[in-house]
């Protein structure tokens, strides 16, 4: 790990993980690799339930802010491609997936604005953070509490066009969710400029 690399604006990831400066190779092998591992944390933070008010919440908001604050927009947008696209291909990875109910029709269905909000989020997480927002909680929070409006957004308004208009989809999709989302985006938000700062003080 390079002094540099603690003060120029590099994602988490490229500094825990540095690779030669002329090491394609490596380089390559560290993208594949924190790609694979970071869409086996999406899809297992996705199944994952923590008993919350007024319903259980999953880990997968904090998995999504915090692989993009960590590992900055190409990384980031690889790493939730990956973990789409093995959803797409049948494999149980989602909340409310399940053997019987997977793939694409399942993609396709009241969830899917908000997976398609998880790939804008993260690559707005990730642009920002390569520019140094990773290292301010108050602005990686502010960041974060954006892209997560943004996928309620988008969530909301597939949910609605699906659902239709007339039914409660401010109750269905948004309002449980408010209070373990911001929990989530706040230890997110600490977490990374935490280690940022542990490494510093190595």
């Amino acid at each position: 790990m390079s002094a540099q690399s603690l003060t120029s604006p590099t994602p988490l990831a490229t500094a825990l993980w540095p690779t030669g400066a002329d090491s394609n190779t490596q380089a390559m092998l560290r993208f594949v690799a924190l790609t694979i591992i970071g869409a086996a944390l999406l899809a297992i933070s996705a199944k994952i339930r923590v008993p919350f008010f007024p319903v259980p919440m999953t880990l997968q908001t904090f998995a999504i802010m915090g692989l993009g604050a960590a590992y900055g927009m190409r990384l980031g947008l690889a790493t939730v491609l990956l973990y789409l696209a093995i959803g797409a291909l049948g494999m149980d990875v989602f909340t409310s997936s399940t053997a019987d109910n997977n793939g694409l029709s399942y993609m396709l269905g009241s969830t899917g604005g908000y997976l398609v909000g998880f790939i804008i989020a993260m690559g707005i997480i990730g642009y920002f953070a390569e520019r140094g927002w990773d290292r301010s909680p108050f602005k990686l929070f502010g960041l974060m509490l954006g892209a997560d409006a943004l996928i309620f957004a988008l969530g909301l308004l597939w949910l609605g066009t699906i659902a239709g208009w007339d039914k409660p989809i401010l109750q269905w999709g948004l309002y449980p969710f408010i209070a373990g989302d911001l929990v989530k985006i706040a230890l997110a938000a600490a977490v990374i400029p935490a280690i940022w700062g542990w490494m510093k003080r190595r």
